[in-house]
């Protein structure tokens, strides 16, 4: 197989593909430490390019402190687009094929249809905005990409809705869960299955394509799965997003369309509650 390099090894998308890559026996696919792979320290990436010489290199670094991101901006573009900026110049000069992740939330989710590749991206947030300004920069820069916009990410690993509900469901007896804002939860086990499925095709379907898991939910009814499965029981009630006021304003709707990548690479994707009791049943 292909040498293949993930950066941002550490993050939850990073831990994913590593426990992925390592059940289907993997052994050219290589995870540096950020100590040594910092994607905002261009000679340090150089090291990396040169050392392992990667075929394939997969993007799961970013700053995803959707509320932070508001006072944190320079920081937020800093890792989002100019870390995108390098790793995009490296595989240019190495010829190597880009894979990088992106986000729902560069829509603006005002309207009730699943959104395709094709609609126009309006982020409402500056975490949005700094990662579709990190998918421009690949565009600008490369022919040989893969960008993956998903939501919702969870997993064994990390910080996440699904552990941070856990948490508060073994804390207290009742909470309230926004309602109103509509998406799809995705199982980063998932999203890394489909990443290696994309390099062993060695496909050239070059583009952007979303990918999440099946169906659709609020965050509310996201909570009302992970206490249900868990056996929790926690008193959970529906509440406005207006209710609970965040620094960020958040898309109302970013449910996706899949039809393209699942077209293109012939796969099927695990409906979001099938995909929630494998996480849970492993927590």
């Amino acid at each position: 197989m292909s040498n293949i390099v993930v950066f941002g090894a550490s993050g939850q998308l990073g831990q994913c593909l590593k426990t992925v890559a390592d059940a289907k026996g993997l052994t050219s696919i290589f995870f540096p430490p950020e100590s040594e792979a910092n994607i905002l320290d261009k000679d340090a990436l150089r090291k990396i390019f040169e050392t392992y010489k990667p075929d394939w290199s997969i993007n799961c670094a970013a700053y995803t402190a959707v509320d932070k991101a508001e006072d944190e901006t320079d920081l937020a573009r800093k890792i989002n687009k100019t870390g995108a900026e390098n790793l995009s110049d490296l595989c240019k000069e190495y010829n190597s094929v880009f894979i990088h992740t992106s986000t729902d939330f560069v829509f603006k989710g005002d309207k009730a249809i699943p959104l395709d590749e094709e609609d126009k991206a309006e982020p409402i947030n500056i975490y949005g905005l700094t990662k579709l300004e990190g998918e421009q920069a690949v565009t600008d820069s490369l022919e040989k990409y893969f960008i993956l916009r998903t939501s919702w990410l969870y997993s064994e690993y990390g910080n996440n809705f699904v552990k941070t509900m856990l948490r508060l469901g073994s804390e207290r007896d009742e909470l309230k869960v926004i309602a109103d804002q509509v998406g799809t939860p995705t199982y980063a086990m998932d999203l890394a299955e489909i990443i290696l499925h994309i390099i062993s095709k060695n496909s050239t379907e070059y583009g952007l394509y979303h990918y999440s898991n099946e169906g659709v939910a609020s965050w509310y009814d996201f909570a009302k799965a992970i206490f249900d499965i868990s056996g929790k029981k926690v008193k959970t009630l529906p509440i406005k997003t207006s209710e609970y006021p965040t620094r960020a304003v958040r898309p109302a709707y970013s449910v996706m369309s899949k039809a393209k990548i699942k077209q293109t690479f012939n796969i099927e994707i695990p409906y979001w509650r099938d995909s929630l009791i494998t996480c849970i049943s492993k927590l």
